[in-house]
């Protein structure tokens, strides 16, 4: 398995404050990683410090074996690491086509075969960002990360605030990325049995720094770490919600 990127005794935080500790992880071609843990331990950050929005203190991030760490975000961008943020970030003022044309680089992802993986976003080529729905927005977001044809996908939150129908679709267009189309992905999700079913390895962060590391079929089956660190159960194999 070729290794695509890897954090190694990473530290990093906002201002003066250290948000990560001594974070390791890595995700190889064509895996995804589940980046799992309670609100406020470093999840975000851990994607931001990736992308190069937060104070680097320490350790390394290598990108194919290249260290990245202290590239300007748009240099991070270039070297192939693709982002879609929490608030999506698409032009409201342009269109459909626009928003995905603008940023578009060569390869394999282009304007046909995102369309190919949101058929919503061919329906919708010509309305302007500002009138989709939440759900289609997220689809651009993800469509618009695509085109950058990247090595590595960054996800935060991808299904947050959608309808279930939609977070299925968003999920089936995330399996297929990863699973036929071979892109790595790390994708941030509060639902441990969503995001565990979809992707091959899983980290927990508690308090900015790694509690459990491992593969996701194993997280999903420990009931104890499921429940310690997230507040979830393992029944029958499924991850449930306590409640």
């Amino acid at each position: 398995m070729t290794e695509i990127l890897r954090l190694e005794a990473f530290c990093a935080g906002y201002g003066k404050a250290t948000i990560l500790r001594d974070v390791n992880l890595s995700v190889g071609e064509g895996r995804a990683l589940a980046l799992l843990g309670r609100n406020g331990v470093g999840k975000t950050t851990t994607l931001n410090s990736i992308i190069g929005l937060t104070r680097y203190q320490s350790g390394s991030i290598r990108l194919q074996g290249v260290a990245i760490e202290r590239l300007a975000p748009e240099r991070r961008v270039e070297a192939g690491v693709g982002w879609v943020p929490q608030e999506r970030g698409v032009f409201r003022s342009l269109t459909v086509e626009e928003n995905i044309t603008a940023v578009a680089r060569p390869g394999r992802w282009t304007l046909s075969a995102v369309y190919d993986l949101f058929p919503r976003l061919k329906e919708r080529e010509r309305n302007l960002g500002n009138q989709l729905s939440g759900g289609e927005q997220q689809m651009l977001a993800i469509a618009r990360a695509l085109v950058l044809n990247p090595k590595i996908l960054l996800l935060d939150e991808p299904t947050e605030g959608l309808a279930p129908i939609i977070v299925e679709e968003l999920l089936k267009a995330i399996r297929r990325i990863v699973r036929e189309e071979g892109m790595a992905a790390i994708i941030v999700e509060q639902h441990a049995q969503q995001i565990l079913a979809i992707t091959d390895d899983a980290v927990i962060l508690d308090r900015g720094a790694v509690a459990f590391s491992g593969e996701s079929a194993s997280l999903a089956a420990d009931q104890a770490a499921l429940s310690k660190y997230l507040g979830v159960s393992a029944v029958g194999g499924e991850v449930l919600h306590q409640t």
